[in-house]
């Protein structure tokens, strides 16, 4: 009881994590009772009337292949999210690893680790997974299959800061205590320097989460990857496509779009409220 109070009074002296806790929660909320209360195979096509416009027997309208676009809301949303957390928690768990080792015993493996992460980030992530998604083809690949894809790049950002910041740790008092109380590598590791960059790992995780997002979303519009799975990005592909602006189907466009623009404020509000709490200098006191 305790512990819950200082929590929620951390929050409300951080109002962006709050914020964006409170964004969170909404999201669960309407996926879990959405999915209640709407047929998952509306999300589908020739589930309805084609090109209906929002009512109350369909909230959100219907798209122009018949699709009941509140289950594609309720279905693309979760979706799409499970994709951007796959791909950010391997590429966390792989940079973390990497960023790791590398800071900690240098030498040979730091010089290689650095080099791969230099070079491959000079090179457009999304071109690279254009061109695997292309070669692999929309009919080959899942929605656990996309987030593998898009994980084959993830790791590389939280390798180069996640090593940025345990070099500069490595090097302080504690760390140093804790190497002449005889305690070994990995044990420095796990007991002294994860701990203390829990919240900033944290943070890397809903970076990580949110780049996957714009790489799915940004692919599945280009029509590739799975083009059946009623996700945020195959419906921006089909209101391209089908010309939804210029039919008037305005409110075709508006459930997507509305959605990710909800899922980056979102994004934007957790990571800016674990950055404060990762960072001292800029932590709320009062």
């Amino acid at each position: 009881m305790a512990r819950t109070k200082m929590i929620l009074r951390y929050i409300r002296r951080n109002p962006m994590l709050g914020a964006g806790l409170g964004i969170l929660l909404f999201i669960i909320i309407f996926t879990v009772f959405g999915s209640f209360i709407t047929n998952a195979d509306s999300a589908y096509p020739l589930a309805a009337p084609a090109s209906q416009p929002p009512s109350w027997k369909y909230l959100f309208g219907t798209d122009g292949q018949g699709r009941d676009l509140f289950a594609v809301a309720v279905a693309g949303t979760w979706l799409t999210i499970r994709i951007g957390l796959i791909a950010g928690v391997i590429g966390v768990v792989v940079g973390t690893a990497l960023g790791f080792a590398a800071a900690f015993y240098g030498g040979w493996f730091d010089l290689g680790v650095r080099l791969v992460v230099d070079v491959l980030l000079t090179v457009p992530g999304l071109l690279i997974l254009i061109v695997i998604a292309s070669a692999l083809g929309d009919k080959s690949i899942s929605i656990d299959g996309m987030a593998l894809i898009i994980a084959l790049l993830a790791w590389l950002g939280p390798t180069r800061t996640i090593r940025a910041q345990v070099l500069t740790m490595r090097e302080r008092p504690y760390v140093m205590m804790s190497r002449l109380n005889g305690m070994g590598g990995p044990g420095i590791i796990f007991r002294e320097l994860i701990p203390n960059l829990l919240p900033y790992l944290g943070a890397s995780l809903v970076g990580a989460t949110t780049g996957a997002i714009f790489a799915s979303i940004g692919l599945a519009a280009l029509g590739l990857g799975p083009q059946r799975d009623p996700t945020l990005g195959v419906t921006l592909y089909w209101v391209m496509t089908q010309n939804a602006f210029v039919r008037g189907l305005w409110w075709w466009a508006a459930v997507p779009i509305g959605i990710v623009v909800l899922i980056f404020i979102m994004l934007y509000f957790i990571s800016a409220g674990l950055d404060e709490l990762a960072n001292p200098r800029v932590r709320r006191t009062a």
